[in-house]
């Protein structure tokens, strides 16, 4: 008996073309978050609050570049598992929360 031809993974090209762009919105948002904390005077956000927040984002950052090399390096796409995004996106409600909170007091930066 002859086995048959495999064929390609058709999820492949798709998880590429979402989660690619996905990664990148995670990325600018991070790093629009250290930006906002920048301008972001204490009336806004307390000091330790904004320490708290440059931290977590860092070390967003530095998960992020892993996850991205991780992928570049696989063999064929892979996903990521949903306790490795979840975080990434509570961090980015917060940074549009800042966002908000800034533009509210007239700071656009």
């Amino acid at each position: 008996m002859v086995p048959a031809p495999s064929l390609p993974d058709p999820t492949g090209p798709l998880l590429e073309e979402i989660l690619v762009p996905l990664l990148q919105d995670y990325a600018e948002s991070f790093d629009r978050g250290l930006l906002l904390l920048e301008h972001c005077p204490e009336a806004v956000m307390a000091a330790g609050d904004q320490a708290n927040l440059r931290e977590r984002l860092d070390e967003a950052c530095r998960s992020l570049a892993a996850a991205r090399s991780l992928r570049a390096a696989a063999p064929k796409p892979m996903g990521l598992a949903m306790e490795t995004i979840t975080p990434w996106h509570r961090l980015v409600v917060e940074v549009w929360s800042l966002s908000a909170r800034l533009r509210a007091i007239g700071i656009r930066p």
